[in-house]
């Protein structure tokens, strides 16, 4: 109960979380809203009144329609159709309110500054300079274009672009600390779950098992005792199969509880790697249930020294399968001089390779440049 309670509060913290973000990003978007708004009023000709109210409103809309996505989006990125929506009405806000207020207020000098503030929303930094100064030439073009100050245009663009921008990228960065940090949690439990499956496996193996296999042999022994004696003999010889019966089924439960899933074990690590500000990229290529159940610790043993020995910016956890046996390869661009096996909860490569040994497998370990390695062999080609 409790744990289903902190889960609970948890699930209502980030959502809180995101609530308050939200509302920090709606400040930009009514800025971008109500400043381009004032020059409307300023604005004599009826048909561009509605023209420019028409640019401003899907503009304000499309912004906030992105900023929404990304926050509300598990993963990482910029759902496409919200990033052309924004593209295509930023670009329609040129013709239409562009023209408003010519002169006399720079309508659209607010519309490109907010677009200069949400470029960081939308690409990287390099690309967001880029486009920053694609905006700048924009607004100066339409300054000409419409007899207004190309310098007050582009001030407003540069200046207020940039406190929006500072603005929207503390707001997301934040966010993303906030929900790496809850994903962190989740995949951190999600481990413990597993380790705790496997200790108590371990325990009822070693405990059941162990009085089992001595009921059994003390049954064998009373049935060979027994065996002048068809009518004794048959209780005896029923407790032995009761007892093996019961110590076979009792192997079959531990043996699920023993053995935790390749891809479940893969996907955790995988997310306990991005929430520790690690690129993963995973590709199995192969049939997971067919790899050999050393696997798994590999894979939680190659992570933990990634983690604990190496300062990786990315990794990459492929499972590859053919007609000659199964490979598992982890590479990261964070080389240590640190060796593995450290991790206790694992046994270390050392003891993982001797098991791999055991069934014909093999692993292998290679650091090139800032580039480490280690690929682990299951089959003939071991």
């Amino acid at each position: 109960m409790s744990i289903l309670t902190g889960a609970a509060s948890d699930d209502r913290r980030i959502e809180r979380a995101r609530l308050l973000i939200l509302a920090w990003l709606s400040s930009t978007v009514i800025t971008g809203l109500l400043m381009p708004a004032v020059g409307l009023f300023r604005e004599p000709r009826p048909l561009w009144v509605a023209l420019g109210s028409v640019g401003i409103v899907c503009f304000a809309t499309a912004q906030a329609g992105l900023f929404h996505a990304v926050v509300m989006r598990s993963a990482r990125g910029v759902p496409r159709r919200w990033a052309v929506a924004f593209t295509a009405a930023s670009a329609l806000s040129i013709v239409l309110v562009g023209p408003a207020a010519a002169g006399t207020w720079q309508s659209w000098a607010w519309i490109g500054a907010a677009i200069v503030g949400s470029l960081p929303v939308v690409l990287r930094v390099a690309w967001s300079v880029v486009g920053a100064l694609a905006v700048c030439v924009c607004g100066a073009i339409i300054a000409a274009v419409v007899n207004g100050d190309v310098a007050h245009m582009l001030a407003v663009v540069v200046f207020v672009g940039a406190g929006i921008a500072l603005i929207n990228m503390s707001a997301l960065w934040l966010w993303n600390l906030i929900a790496d940090a809850h994903a962190g949690r989740e995949a951190v439990a999600a481990l413990a779950v597993s380790e705790e499956r496997l200790r108590f496996a371990r325990e009822v193996h070693d405990i059941l098992g162990h009085s089992l296999s001595v009921i059994a042999l003390k049954a064998e022994l009373l049935d060979r005792r027994s065996a002048d004696s068809p009518e004794r003999a048959k209780e005896p010889a029923e407790i032995r199969a009761l007892a093996s019966s019961a110590l076979e089924e009792m192997r079959m439960a531990v043996a699920g509880y023993r053995h935790v899933p390749l891809a479940e074990e893969i996907d955790a690590l995988r997310r306990v790697l991005e929430a520790s500000g690690v690129d993963c990229t995973v590709r199995i290529d192969a049939d997971p249930t067919t790899a050999p159940a050393a696997f798994g610790p590999i894979a939680r043993e190659a992570v933990t020294n990634v983690l604990r020995h190496s300062r990786a910016s990315w990794c990459e956890i492929a499972v590859r399968g053919d007609e000659d046996g199964i490979e598992l390869m982890v590479r990261n661009d964070g080389v240590t001089d640190q060796p593995l096996g450290h991790d206790p909860s694992s046994g270390g490569i050392d003891g993982i390779r001797d098991r791999l040994r055991d069934i014909g497998g093999t692993v292998s370990i290679d650091a090139s440049g800032d580039v480490f390695e280690l690929r682990a062999y299951s089959g003939s080609r071991a």
